[in-house]
């Protein structure tokens, strides 16, 4: 019998009340925390009520009996803004089956922004060093690798932002954020805590708190706390499946007042009516527990967007998609792109007319040639998935550029970010 693994997932939105920034707010956040951790321990309970709703939150044919995949390991390497995540041990909800993976993702209703503003892939950071883009508002933060992926690892009650020109005002009414989260393998014996913190540059505050405690069998239970606009508190709670020991993708859309989050593709989060934040922070913690554990993001991305596809395409003859990715080195599309060629597959079906000069884009990193070659494959990767999808083959043609026409510095996480692109050229 598998153990347990305690794990709470905290997600915030702080809309600060009080006078003050958000730096003069931790303080008394963190005590307040504290003193809630013990009062915290009820939501094992939920654990049972967990039991009888997660189904209904996830695919069940995504996740393989439990005695089979236990007998499993696995190890590869994937891409998310470029940067390498690799998942050792036995297989998990971003490591299953790739067919079952993409049945999932291909339910998914998220789509990343169009324009990103914030990327770190960490790639230029020195371990052991406090990450070169990020603020320190509480504790002490440094570049680490957990299972071969290089991250931002925290103490206990570690809090840090992005760097940014103006810290309390730089989200705007329509953004996504992503970034990947590490699980333990705590056997039960501590809890593991992420918190994200959305607030409005130093004027109002309420918590917005999504976590999953107890998992059990790969079931974790959530709760959230938000502010509406016009200052009503209001609360959520949902269910999802996790497994421990590996990485996991997380992801926020936020459209003017909607609200959405998203676990391994599966939405959790659905708030239609909340108050627009400005600026963000995040939380990591472990407490109550005897066995050393570990708490790790990476591949932080924000973007604006997103405009819808047809409206690009008809102000500019063609659309940019970010949210088609790639193994890193190689053509294989990530399964969480099925939401993005979903909507390239409406788009097209809905307007029988257009044809596509499917176009892969690089970074500079890397030989020329190499980017070449890399960018072909991807360009032909992604017009045979739309091909299997319905879409005539003469609508479609691929055309990989390489490194030749970027769009931003490469000097730069998030230049590089933007020239990993793939874009949809009108054909007249």
């Amino acid at each position: 019998m598998r153990t347990f693994i305690n794990t709470i997932l905290t997600l915030c939105l702080l809309q600060l009340f009080a006078g003050g920034d958000l730096y003069a707010q931790f303080g008394r956040r963190i005590g307040k925390a504290i003193k809630k951790k013990a009062e915290d321990v009820v939501i094992r309970k939920a654990e049972e009520k967990t039991e009888e709703t997660v189904e209904q939150a996830t695919d069940p044919d995504t996740y393989k009996d439990e005695e089979e995949e236990e007998e499993e390991e696995e190890e590869g390497e994937s891409e998310k803004g470029g940067a390498t995540r690799k998942t050792a041990g036995k297989k998990t909800a971003g490591a299953a089956a790739p067919k079952s993976v993409e049945m999932v993702y291909a339910k998914s209703d998220f789509v990343p922004g169009d324009e990103i503003f914030f990327d770190d892939d960490l790639g230029n950071e020195q371990m052991g060093e406090f990450p070169s883009q990020w603020d320190l508002l509480e504790g002490s933060a440094e570049v680490a690798e957990v299972a071969g992926i290089r991250c931002i690892s925290t103490e206990p009650g570690g809090f840090i932002a992005p760097l940014m020109k103006d810290m309390n005002n730089y989200l705007p009414d329509v953004f996504t954020l992503e970034f990947d989260f590490w699980v333990n393998d705590s056997n039960g014996k501590m809890d593991q805590e992420y918190e994200l913190i959305f607030y409005d540059g130093g004027k109002r505050s309420e918590f917005m708190h999504l976590r999953f405690a107890n998992p059990s069998n790969r079931k974790g239970s959530m709760r959230w706390v938000y502010k509406t606009p016009s200052n009503e508190t209001r609360r959520g709670e949902g269910a999802f499946q996790i497994n421990d020991n590996s990485w996991h993708h997380f992801a926020v859309s936020f459209n003017k007042r909607a609200f959405k989050a998203y676990i391994n593709g599966i939405r959790i989060v659905n708030v239609p009516n909340m108050a627009a934040p400005k600026a963000l922070a995040l939380y990591q913690s472990i407490w109550g527990g005897i066995t050393p554990g570990t708490t790790a993001i990476t591949h932080v991305r924000l973007a604006k967007g997103a405009v819808p596809l047809y409206d690009r395409m008809m102000n500019d003859g063609k659309f940019i998609t970010y949210g088609i990715t790639f193994d890193v080195g190689k053509s294989i599309i990530r399964p969480e792109s099925m939401g993005e060629i979903n909507r390239i597959v409406k788009l097209m079906t809905e307007n029988p007319d257009l044809k596509f000069s499917v176009e892969g884009h690089t970074d500079s990193t890397g030989s020329a040639e190499l980017n070449q070659t890399l960018s072909d494959g991807r360009s032909k990767a992604v017009v045979d998935k739309l091909v299997a999808m319905g879409i005539a083959a003469e609508r479609l043609k691929a055309a990989g550029k390489g490194q030749s026409s970027p769009i931003a510095d490469n000097a730069t996480d998030e230049g590089r970010a933007k020239n990993r692109r793939v874009e949809f050229v009108k054909i007249n």
